[in-house]
């Protein structure tokens, strides 16, 4: 296996099950968000992007604890579908994908598993499903945990205030969304298509303001995951 490698799909299933036996991976994150409109100057990908990038920065402060499993791109977006581009799950197949990738990766010895969401649409229908999943964690792998956490949630609302003119996250393509984005992925940024757009609000992000906004997301984050990890040792 590559040094530092913590992507599964990119390993094989010996160097996976040798990873495991030597203790490595309890913890895996499972990266969900969606494919939808963000405005005329950011990608449909976006939010699956942004929380795919926090996760697998999570994985390398934290190697070789934490795995990235494969990311759940589609989310529940029936309130974009008005903009074509944007693909919506319904909400049981959804909740049907990433429980039963929560549950393989339990069911292969993954001690902890962290679904840690990036987009709004998917937040209500998580946390009523998330209640009967704890559930059923404890009743049928009593040795695992699972957990639920968007990124934003990470990052406290005073520090957005002082970083960000408008003090609003995540929102929605706005200043903290295309700073994050500016930062974290400049090249997916079409900059020259920002004046199309009747919301002001994106024109005020940068990409400094995308490092320290990403930068605070981050290290909340492997701290939350780091304190996940000292619970179930």
């Amino acid at each position: 296996m590559p040094d530092n490698e913590f992507r599964l799909e990119r390993m094989t299933r010996r160097e996976f099950r040798e990873a495991l036996d030597d203790g490595r991976f309890s913890t895996a994150v499972i990266p969900v968000g969606s494919i939808e409109q963000h405005l005329e100057h950011l990608p449909l990908c976006h939010d699956i992007a942004s929380c795919t990038y926090v996760a697998e920065r999570v994985a390398r402060n934290l190697y070789p604890a934490v795995l990235v499993a494969v990311p759940v791109s589609i989310g529940i977006s029936e309130h974009h579908m008005i903009h074509r581009g944007t693909l919506s799950a319904k909400p049981a197949a959804f909740l049907a994908t990433v429980f039963d990738a929560a549950e393989s990766l339990v069911r292969h010895g993954v001690k902890s598993v962290l679904v840690l969401n990036g987009h709004g649409g998917n937040v209500a229908p998580l946390e009523a499903a998330m209640r009967q999943w704890k559930l059923y964690f404890q009743n049928t792998h009593p040795e695992a945990g699972i957990h639920l956490h968007s990124y934003w949630q990470s990052i406290p609302a005073d520090f957005v205030e002082r970083v960000t003119d408008g003090g609003r996250f995540p929102g929605h393509a706005g200043e903290f969304e295309t700073s994050f984005a500016l930062y974290a992925f400049p090249d997916t940024v079409r900059t020259d298509h920002l004046r199309d757009t009747d919301d002001p609000e994106p024109a005020t992000a940068t990409a400094e303001k995308g490092r320290l906004l990403v930068e605070k997301i981050v290290d909340g984050l492997t701290a939350m995951v780091r304190d996940m990890q000292a619970y179930r040792a």
